[in-house]
């Protein structure tokens, strides 16, 4: 099957100069992925078989270091509604059928603290294999893009994203120039903290209508802060009980 038909962003790969380029993050342990809840809400989702790649940067290329993973279960969140996607809680968790072994091409990713905010302009990446623009053709090779944070005062007011903006997400981008796009759901929003370790502090949820880098509409994420605890839950209680099996977005 073309890799570039159904995905999601779930890979990890690190590029030499040390900037990761994940997708579903890995989380404290290597068995665990962050993903989009709409994974699920994919037309015809329940015909499809979900892999976990890592290590992955070229969609065609069979790639020294990258393995394909089955998942074992996807946890998504309970409050998440495909219907109304504005509601937030556009968050999953994949756990593997093993354990990933880490290496040059693969590595863990960082949880930021619980509640944490990104000030206005905090400098962040995002990356996938999205549309290359509104549109456009989807990408082979992983992107990378500067997308400075916009805080939530300023990416809900009126003329930006307004009430459909919850605390529970964060914005990134807005310039007009650069922003996420159709088929870069669930890639991360990556963010350096002042020790130099890179977060994971977005899930890429949605994107607005009018265009994928329309000024004053920057690409929404699920905002992983907000959801420490239910990660917790998952990982070490009942999160499974609480989460569905059942998870749209940017697609």
């Amino acid at each position: 099957m073309d890799l570039r038909t159904y995905r999601h962003e779930i890979v990890r790969y690190v590029t030499p100069a040390g900037l990761p380029h994940p997708a579903a993050r890995m989380t404290h342990l290597p068995q665990l992925a962050l993903g989009p809840g709409h994974l699920r809400s994919c037309k015809d989702s329940h015909k499809l078989t979900y892999r976990v790649f890592v290590g992955k940067h070229n969609l065609l290329l069979d790639e020294p270091g990258s393995k394909a993973i089955a998942p074992e279960q996807l946890i998504v969140h309970e409050k998440w509604n495909s219907i109304f996607v504005a509601l937030g809680n556009d968050i999953a968790l994949i756990k593997l059928s093993e354990h990933v072994t880490l290496s040059d091409q693969v590595q863990l990713a960082c949880l930021p603290a619980p509640g944490t905010l990104l000030p206005n302009n905090y400098p962040c990446y995002i990356t996938g294999w999205g549309r290359l623009y509104t549109n456009g053709p989807i990408a082979d090779n992983l992107q990378q893009a500067l997308m400075p944070a916009v805080d939530h005062a300023t990416c809900s007011k009126p003329d930006w994203w307004g009430v459909a903006l919850r605390t529970s997400m964060v914005c990134a981008g807005g310039d007009g120039i650069v922003g996420g796009c159709n088929g870069d759901s669930g890639g991360p929003l990556n963010c350096k903290n002042a020790d130099g370790i890179w977060e994971v502090h977005g899930i890429a949820s949605f994107v607005s209508g009018l265009g994928c880098n329309y000024e004053k509409k920057p690409t929404v994420f699920t905002r992983v802060s907000s959801f420490n605890e239910w990660i917790d839950l998952v990982r070490f209680g009942d999160g499974e009980q609480r989460g569905r099996g059942r998870g749209r977005g940017m697609g």
